[in-house]
């Protein structure tokens, strides 16, 4: 047997790509990943401990709503302004801040002694948790070959479910070892730990070398530096636009089916197995071989055709939630393609995002179209409780989630497909 030809012999299978990588670009694709599963460990903590503060508070929900609510605006607001600074100082200081920044504050959300301050304390999370998704898109991105991007940048994106996952069997084990009352700040104090992982970043990831390659002609050139109103410049409004469509479709269409529709299913369906364990590991599964699946088809599909399959796919599984008759059983097994198409949706977003703007300008494009989409469709839920007031709740969930992939469909069949490109310095 030829030994030599074993050594220099390609990989072969799905996984291929990774085996591929150089050692600093999996540095920087493990630390992308890590970095967005920690923001969402962090994130979800808030969804497991509202029913322990509405109970030793005496918080309202609507309380509770107005904590979410205001997370996901400043989590816009804070992905927007890390795209803009991480044109100016880097993609990987960008995400040190952004992950300093929501570790910190998810701490002080442990240590607030009333509403007040924890809604105060959450409020400044969310700017460091929108931003750390923004750097680390845009860093992993750069970072991967075109023809591998898609795959690349929905495996990281898959972070989010081992995130959520992460808060789910730390919350079990809070309030098995301590008294809800006690149980429910260590959870937060937990959100200490991303701030120790910022020490590999700083230690083993480098700036993309795109990004170096851009910043170096312009200090050859003494040009100034691009200025992130140059999104809504004649050449780039149209792009820019659209891209926000998109994102508002996919965001507004996750918030709309996420947020109501265990309410829909505990008070017009009476089913009970939405409160179990059993249920949320469905989801979460669910979730993650969604994002996995996902990666692999924006890269083999194209962004435009994988992002019209896993809108359809979610309207689908929408209206089979909301219109057909189904049992507990039935409804344990609904999760997780519930999970699978509305996180998939995600996993071809930032590689698509990274190559429809420029170098110069790529923070500032990414952020502002991500995070406004983020904005806009966090009004979907607010819009689906107002419509309830006049129709049935479940008619209410179709028809705007209906809008939401609708519209999601309807922008990615305008925008260029962007599968394989290379990005210019």
């Amino acid at each position: 047997m030829n030994t030599q030809a074993l050594s220099t012999a390609k990989p072969e299978g799905h996984f291929a790509w990774f085996h591929a990588l150089t050692g600093k670009e999996r540095k920087t694709f493990w630390s992308c990943k890590i970095g967005y599963a920690l923001d969402a460990m962090d994130t979800q903590f808030l969804s497991f401990v509202i029913p322990t503060l509405i109970a030793t508070w005496g918080l309202s929900k609507g309380d509770a709503g107005l904590i979410g609510t205001v997370t996901l605006l400043t989590s816009a607001a804070g992905g927007w302004l890390a795209g803009i600074l991480s044109d100016r100082i880097g993609r990987v200081k960008a995400l040190q801040i952004t992950i300093l920044w929501f570790a910190f504050f998810t701490v002080l959300c442990g240590l607030a002694q009333n509403f007040n301050q924890l809604l105060l304390a959450r409020g400044l999370m969310g700017f460091g948790m929108g931003g750390e998704w923004t750097a680390g898109a845009i860093l992993i991105g750069e970072v991967i070959r075109a023809k591998d991007r898609g795959k690349a940048v929905g495996m990281v994106q898959a972070g989010w479910a081992i995130g959520w996952g992460m808060s789910a069997l730390l919350y079990a084990l809070m309030f098995s070892l301590l008294p809800p009352e006690w149980a429910w700040r260590s959870l937060f104090l937990l959100g200490i730990l991303p701030a120790i992982f910022v020490i590999f970043i700083r230690r083993f990831v480098d700036e993309p070398e795109v990004f170096v390659e851009q910043q170096k002609k312009l200090a050859a050139s003494n040009e100034e530096r691009a200025s992130f109103t140059e999104i809504f410049s004649p050449k780039m409004l149209s792009v820019t636009l659209r891209a926000v469509l998109l994102t508002t479709g996919a965001q507004g269409g996750y918030y709309a089916i996420t947020t109501w529709l265990p309410t829909f299913l505990k008070t017009e369906r009476h089913l009970t197995v939405l409160g179990t364990g059993g249920y949320l590991a469905m989801v979460i599964v669910g979730s993650y071989v969604g994002y996995i699946v996902s990666a692999f088809l924006t890269d083999y599909l194209g962004r435009k055709k994988n992002f019209i399959l896993f809108a359809t796919g979610s309207l689908c599984i929408a209206l089979a939630y909301t219109r057909l008759p189904v049992t507990d059983n039935v409804m344990l097994f609904l999760g997780f393609p519930l999970g699978f198409c509305v996180s998939g949706v995600f996993s071809g977003m930032g590689s698509f995002l990274t190559e429809l703007f420029p170098t110069r300008i790529r923070g500032s494009g990414q952020g502002f179209s991500y995070n406004m989409g983020r904005a806009v469709g966090s009004l979907f839920p607010l819009m689906i409780g107002m419509s309830s007031q006049s129709m049935p709740l479940g008619e209410a969930i179709g028809i705007f989630a209906g809008v939401a992939y609708g519209v999601m469909i309807l922008a990615a069949l305008t925008l260029p497909e962007t599968a394989g490109k290379k990005l210019e310095s």
